[in-house]
């Protein structure tokens, strides 16, 4: 099986072009590649794929073998292989994925390479059914407090597409993600567990964040996350409606007006390609 490694301001991820491949199971092919000792090495596993209602679509398998509905940064990397490869001829394209339909806009380089793309995320939800959360169905969770562990955090949930709980935080570089993260994620609050996201404010208009994912654990970006952040700054008042985020593996723009949809833009890389032969 050929694939090609990319990733999104470092999240990385093992690709698989579904015109020429067939993956039979691609749940236990995310566990198998995914480890960074005895597989390619990933945050998960995304197939490009053909679809009937877009130009491309997107199926992305997180390194425990689960699915998950969305990812902003491969989405990027999945718009990125399918123009520089030839399987769409356009730089506006839209991409099915787990959470809808979603228009991408392209930025090629001076040797015609796609190196940045503009995505549009869509409209975050915010009711606890749509998140989902258990609790009053129409519910919103904007900085709600939430004792974990030891310790009470300020939380704000919010859906584009996969759940994100988000908190703000003081000393982001020193914060024990892998202490609250995991946590966070199982909480009974979340019957589809959640991704989290700590984020630091450096000022309304730039913050720094960093990223449990739920089924990767902390990884170096997430589009989806940085999306969320963007929703819950302007909603809890920390940000404004444009937003410079430094996540661990590089920056996002993002921008918000309080009512449409998120707009992300960032890079998108490939990084080497090879032959994997399944266990």
């Amino acid at each position: 099986m050929k694939f090609t490694k990319m990733h999104g301001a470092g999240n990385d991820y093992v690709y698989v072009d579904g015109f020429a491949e067939t993956v039979a199971d691609p749940a236990a092919l995310a566990r198998q590649v995914s480890d960074r000792h005895f597989g390619v090495g990933g945050d998960g596993l995304i197939l490009i794929l053909p679809s009937e209602q877009a130009d491309v679509r997107m199926r992305i398998f997180n390194p425990d073998g689960s699915e998950a509905e969305m990812c902003g940064n491969g989405l990027r990397c999945v718009a990125k292989y399918a123009y520089d490869h030839g399987r769409v001829q356009r730089l506006a394209i839209t991409v099915e994925t787990g959470a809808g339909l979603l228009p991408v806009e392209m930025f090629s380089n001076a040797a015609g390479r796609v190196d940045r793309v503009r995505v549009n995320m869509g409209r975050p939800r915010l009711r606890r059914a749509e998140i989902p959360m258990t609790g009053p169905a129409g519910e919103q969770v904007i900085d709600v407090e939430l004792t974990v562990l030891d310790r009470t955090f300020r939380i704000s949930c919010v859906s584009m597409g996969n759940p994100h709980c988000v908190i703000f935080v003081e000393d982001l570089a020193g914060f024990p993600v892998a202490t609250y993260g995991p946590a966070i994620e199982h909480h009974a609050l979340f019957p589809r567990r959640t991704n989290v996201e700590f984020v630091e404010v450096i000022s309304p208009q730039e913050v720094r964040q960093r990223t449990w994912e739920r089924g990767a654990g902390e990884t170096l970006a997430c589009g989806t996350g940085a999306s969320a952040v963007t929703v819950a700054g302007f909603l809890t008042g920390r940000t404004g409606s444009h937003l410079l985020n430094h996540l661990t593996g590089g920056d996002l723009e993002m921008s918000w007006d309080g009512h449409g949809e998120v707009f992300m833009t960032g890079p998108a890389a490939e990084v080497f390609t090879g032959e994997y032969r399944p266990q």
